[in-house]
């Protein structure tokens, strides 16, 4: 069986924390902090950025390739990997942003656990019956 939907969206999404990262990594050469974040404001939300792709995306990205492993329709596999890589990005940059862009950081909210716990339940159901 081949796999050829997940492996882009999961590209794009390590593509996408390796920016991440590279803000984190940025800041603190630039502000001399090494470990934790020294009580920097802007360091936090860099880290926390971070870290919330780091917490939601593999998670998505493991479902949807057992979606597809499932051999699942391409329009929903694609559906769901826009979903969790355009809502992971919509949160980052709002949460991330100063003044935060709370609008830009619920949207990307919603369509991350949309795209989860819809992905979730086609799983189940597809695999049930």
């Amino acid at each position: 069986m081949s796999v050829t939907i997940t492996p882009i969206y999961a590209g794009l999404a390590a593509l996408i924390y390796l920016a991440l990262t590279a803000r984190v990594i940025t800041y603190r050469r630039r502000n001399l902090i090494s470990l934790g974040d020294n009580d920097d404001k802007a360091l936090r939300k860099r880290i926390r950025a971070h870290g919330n792709w780091a917490e939601y995306a593999p998670v998505a990205l493991f479902l949807l390739l057992l979606i597809e492993l499932s051999q699942a329709p391409a329009i929903a596999l694609h559906l769901m990997g826009l979903g969790i890589v355009a809502g992971r990005t919509l949160h980052a940059i709002g949460f991330s942003s100063t003044p935060q862009k709370m609008i830009l950081r619920q949207l990307g909210m919603v369509l991350t656990l949309l795209s989860i716990g819809l992905g979730s339940l086609g799983l189940i159901g597809h695999t049930l019956f």
